[in-house]
Formats: structure tokens, C-alpha cells, sequence
């Protein structure tokens, strides 16, 4: 009996108690996640003066966008193997509920010191939890879904953070410019809570035996280092890491220069233009992961990644030379279908070149890499703005997307995008 055929049978993902449960605890979670980081960009907005000073607005956006990374970079190769003994529900759990109190901190603490150095205290603590929920996230798909749908799958919770983003964007940077960040900040908090709700609907069973042995310092690097033969051993593991890589590295060049790019074409700076320019890369974004997951099934994977990439760079380029909001909408656009492949993809091959032993520990380097590849582009960016100038930094964000899109295609991975993944959508 053919995957295709069992799928064809099996129920509607979304009508799967453990599957629907999961997919709103993601929707309402990165829902949040947009709230805080337009919150965040809203209070540095208020504490450097509307970005007054290039010097001084580079460095701290840059100081943010590496203690968002720092957690990942200290503690995700060493997490992996307690989250693949964890129970992931409960880890997921537990990461929502201390991500919500400490959201709440924010604001508080802020008030009390006028100090941004508490901000990103918290901010750290915060993005700790998410080196735990992530790989618990990515690592429980594959055991409360049938294989045959698993592309579906991925398709739908890549939905679900678009849907998120576009959401979370419009209505945030409308609620930090009309209503302060620290509102947006409670708003953010209760979304984590509400998150909470949804998961524990979920009737887990971990699908492999919990024999795993005890916990030794030798058998622990021991266990980070099967992470790692898995990573090397797996062409379509390595494919899915260096193209999801340059989608990361490409958003640390925006976090820098693309913000105060924005910011200066704006005659009135604020929130609200990079809320909806995130919308409407959810729209695009939207549009190709539909795609991916229909006509697109019937092409190479390696060719959907790497022309996806290569289209991005292009857009960039028009980006960066352009200083209309008209034009940045567009390439919004464009840059959410063309990345659309990166994300939905690389999961789905993450997921198939992992058996349900290992992928915490995949998941937790493939977090690591993402961010450390994030942090290296905050700081060229950080040093490169004042020096080039926000167009010159894009344009060679856009170059390295473009290297990274002509590997991805001379991969010569034939594998079409439906391979082991055939169900229904």
C-alpha cells in the first residue's frame, strides 16, 4: 500500500486533536514572537531618540539581535540530548509559561531603572527558553503525525507562523505606535499563555523507548557528537542547514541595515512601516508555501531552494537602491515567495534524515547554526552600515543569498519535494 493511498485515507490534519492542538499553540506562539520583536524595536526606537544617531542606533540593535542569539550559541548543542530524554509536550509547556512571566518583567524593570541593560538581561533569559521549545517543537511533529503527511504538515505550521507573522506585524506595529510598546508587551505575554492552552491539549506518547541511558559527562559529549555524524552523514540534512543558513544570514543584514533603511526613507519614523512590510512578506510567504506543497512537489528540492534564493538576492539588490515604500512593499512581497521553500522544506528534510532519537539533537545544532550564522551577519552589519552605508550593506546580503541559492542548486539533490512526503494536503 502506497504512502500516497494511506494518506489519501487518513483525516484532515487540522482535524487531528494532537496536530490542530499543536498548530494553534504555534500560531499564538510566534504571534507573540512578532509582538516582542516589534515591542523591543519600539522601546530602542524611545531610548536612542527615533534612531538620532547611526553609531549609536547600530550598535544597540546589534547588541539586541546578539542577546537574542546568545542563548542559542551557549547552550543549543548541549540542550539536544535533554530534549531528546524530555517528555517534548512538557517542555514546550513549561518554555511558554517562563517565556510569559518574563515578558511581563520587561516593562516592569524598564520602569524601575530606564536602564537597557536590564531589558536585555531579561531578553536573554527569555530567548533561553526558546533553546529549549524549539527542537521540542520540530521533534514532536513527526510523532504525532502519519509519515505520508508529513510535508503537509510542516506546510501547515509554516502557514501557521505566516499567518502569525502578517497578523502579529499589522496589528503590532500599530499597537507600538498608537499604544505604546509596553502594552504591546502585555498583549505578548497573554499570547504565550494562551499558548500554554493549546498545547497541553495535546495526548502525547513519546514514540521511542525511554531506556535512554544515564546521564555521564563522557556519555553526554558522547550523545552531542551523534548529533553532529547524523548532520555530516545526511546530503539532504547539510542542504536543508546551508540554505535555511542563508535565509538567517540575510535577516541579520535587515535587522541592521534594513531597519534604519526603513526608517530613513520614512518622513516619520515608527513601528508601523516594518509591521506591515512583515505582513506582507507573510503574504508572499503564504502564497509560496501553497505552492511547495501543490505544483511545486514535482521539482527537485535543491532547485526549489537554490532558485529561491538566487530570485531573493535579485530583490534585495532593488531594496536597497530604492528608497519608496511602494518599492519595499513589493520586494516584501517577492522575498516572502521566494523564501517561502527554505523554511517549509528544510524542515521536512531535517524531520526525514532524523530518527526520532536523534532529532533533538539535530534540531538544537540546527538552532545553533541558524543563529551563530544571525549573529555573524548583525555584527558585519553592524560594522559595515556606518562605513558603507545601509544600501552598499544590503546589496551584499543580497550577493551572499545569491552564493548560497547557485550551491544549493549544483547540490544535484534529484529528490523531488514530495519523496517520502505524498499525502494529502
Amino acid at each position: 500500500m502506497s504512502e500516497g493511498s494511506a494518506a489519501g485515507r487518513a483525516r484532515p490534519l487540522l482535524l487531528q486533536r494532537d496536530f490542530s492542538a499543536l498548530w494553534w499553540g504555534q500560531l499564538i506562539s510566534i504571534l507573540g514572537d512578532r509582538l516582542n520583536y516589534l515591542a523591543l524595536g519600539g522601546l530602542l526606537l524611545e531610548h536612542t531618540g527615533r534612531f538620532a544617531d547611526t553609531r549609536q542606533s547600530s550598535i544597540l540593535l546589534g547588541v539586541l539581535g546578539n542577546v537574542m542569539l546568545a542563548p542559542v550559541l551557549l547552550f543549543a548543542p548541549f540542550a539536544g540530548p535533554w530534549v531528546d530524554r524530555w517528555n517534548h509536550r512538557r517542555t514546550m509547556l513549561v518554555s511558554d509559561v517562563l517565556r510569559g512571566l518574563l515578558v511581563l518583567a520587561i516593562p516592569v524593570l524598564y520602569q524601575f531603572t530606564h536602564h537597557i541593560g536590564t531589558t536585555f538581561t531579561v531578553v536573554f533569559l527569555l530567548f533561553t527558553c526558546n533553546v529549549f521549545f524549539l527542537p521540542a517543537k520540530s521533534a514532536i511533529t513527526p510523532e504525532i503525525v502519519p509519515p505520508a503527511q508529513l510535508l503537509a504538515a510542516n506546510t501547515l505550521l509554516s502557514i501557521a507562523g505566516i499567518v502569525a507573522t502578517a497578523v502579529g506585524a499589522l496589528f503590532g506595529g500599530w499597537l507600538v505606535d498608537h499604544w505604546g510598546w509596553r502594552t504591546a508587551l502585555w498583549v505578548d505575554a497573554v499570547s504565550y499563555l494562551a499558548s500554554v492552552v493549546s498545547i497541553a491539549l495535546i495526548r502525547y506518547r513519546r514514540t521511542h523507548a525511554h531506556d535512554v541511558p544515564a546521564v555521564s559527562l563522557g556519555g553526554y559529549f558522547r550523545e552531542i557528537g551523534e548529533g553532529l555524524a547524523v548532520v555530516r552523514g545526511s546530503r539532504a540534512v547539510r542542504l536543508a542547514l546551508v540554505t535555511l543558513g542563508a535565509v538567517w544570514v540575510g535577516g541579520g543584514f535587515l535587522h541592521v541595515a534594513g531597519n534604519q533603511h526603513i526608517q530613513r526613507a520614512a518622513s516619520i519614523p515608527g513601528m508601523e512601516r516594518i509591521g506591515v512590510l512583515m505582513a506582507v512578506v507573510g503574504i508572499g510567504a503564504g502564497l509560496g508555501t501553497a505552492w511547495v506543497n501543490g505544483p511545486g512537489r514535482r521539482h527537485p528540492r535543491s532547485v526549489l531552494l537554490g532558485v529561491g534564493l538566487v530570485l531573493t538576492g535579485a530583490w534585495l539588490v532593488a531594496f536597497a537602491v530604492s528608497t519608496r515604500f511602494a518599492v519595499f512593499a513589493i520586494v516584501a512581497f517577492l522575498v516572502g515567495l521566494c523564501i517561502a521553500p527554505a523554511f517549509v522544506l528544510s524542515e521536512t528534510l531535517l524531520q526525514e534524515g532524523t530518527d526520532a532519537r536523534t532529532r533533538g539533537r539535530v534540531f538544537s545544532l540546527r538552532d545553533f547554526a541558524m543563529r551563530l550564522g544571525f549573529q555573524l551577519a548583525i555584527l558585519l552589519a553592524a560594522f559595515a552600515t556606518p562605513l558603507l552605508g545601509t544600501s552598499r550593506t544590503m546589496i551584499v546580503a543580497a550577493a551572499i543569498m545569491a552564493a548560497a541559492g547557485v550551491t544549493a542548486i549544483a547540490w544535484r539533490n534529484d529528490q523531488p519535494a514530495s519523496a517520502s512526503s505524498s499525502g494529502s494536503r
